[in-house]
């Protein structure tokens, strides 16, 4: 009895001391083939950051470089079976699942989530939600170093060089540029559909224009949304500043036409490439005119 005591008292002195967050790497792993994971990790997340920005307001530099930090770029076996990938433990307040994991010799348990985006929005929410961290929100969208400095002095990380960590993953892979995604030069907001981004178009929008406001060729940005003539957009049309997906988002499986639409029209609203709807679709190989009512198939 006296044994098992013991052994309960120290399960709990293992887990007393357990901060908020795991203790990020003490340097970023770029080395050895690395840097190409941390490439991928950029292109694959890119939109949530953007994502959470425009929701919440922290630069997507920074959700980016933490993400990178935290996770060693997603590959880190919290982010890799949990989906955690900014290192967040499981509190009191956190009522959703949770595994147990060593941090700095203490078996702490931390946050698991079903996808990477609940981990993102986890992660934005705990910064809004706690009013030390209420000050960064007064920054500029653009100043990721006061961001990065203030998250340190607000007690988010307490390795000393983390601003340093986070400043130099931002300027190695120039995340700052993101910053600038969320809103245009323009002012605009840039949107997430099935994880690509896109702008709505406004009245005077033409290609050029748009194509030098968002840093792409104009070839790029008629090939991203299967335009292959040189007609201008329209106002209020959906156009796509990355690759569309060859499948619509899970969930969305089916889709019933309504008066004017066409199977373009509804590869823009779900983010599908054109032809795959067609490879999809294949009764409308032909071009033949969709009816109201017709179910299309999405993935």
């Amino acid at each position: 009895m006296k044994s098992y005591s013991i052994l309960i008292l120290a399960a709990a002195l293992v887990f007393t001391g357990c901060a908020s967050f795991k203790s990020a790497p003490k340097q970023p792993a770029v080395q050895h083939g690395a840097a190409d994971d941390y490439s991928r990790y950029v292109q694959t997340y890119y939109p949530l950051a953007v994502e959470q920005m425009n929701k919440y307001g922290i630069p997507a530099s920074i959700t980016l470089a933490q993400g990178l930090l935290e996770s060693g770029a997603g590959k880190s076996e919290l982010a890799r079976k949990s989906n955690n990938h900014f290192g967040i433990k499981a509190d009191n307040s956190w009522k959703g699942r949770s595994v147990s994991s060593m941090d700095n010799g203490r078996l702490c348990k931390f946050r698991k989530y079903d996808k990477v985006g609940e981990s993102y929005e986890d992660h934005s929410r705990f910064l809004v939600g706690r009013q030390r961290y209420a000050s960064l929100f007064k920054l500029r969208r653009t100043d990721y170093k006061g961001w990065a400095k203030g998250l340190k002095q607000a007690g988010y990380a307490e390795d000393s060089k983390y601003p340093q960590k986070l400043i130099s993953l931002i300027e190695r892979y120039n995340l700052q540029r993101f910053d600038s995604f969320g809103t245009t030069g323009g002012g605009r907001v840039v949107k997430v559909t099935n994880g690509v981004p896109y702008i709505v178009v406004e009245v005077g929008d033409r290609m050029g224009i748009l194509a030098d406001e968002l840093g792409i060729s104009v070839r790029k940005l008629r090939k991203y949304n299967d335009i292959h003539d040189k007609r201008e957009p329209l106002p209020g049309e959906v156009l796509y500043i990355k690759k569309k997906k060859g499948k619509a988002a899970k969930g969305s499986e089916f889709h019933t036409t309504s008066h004017g639409e066409s199977l373009y029209t509804i590869s823009q609203l779900y983010g599908v490439r054109l032809m795959q709807l067609y490879k999809l679709n294949p009764q409308y190989r032909s071009y033949a005119k969709l009816k109201v009512g017709d179910i299309i198939r999405l993935r």
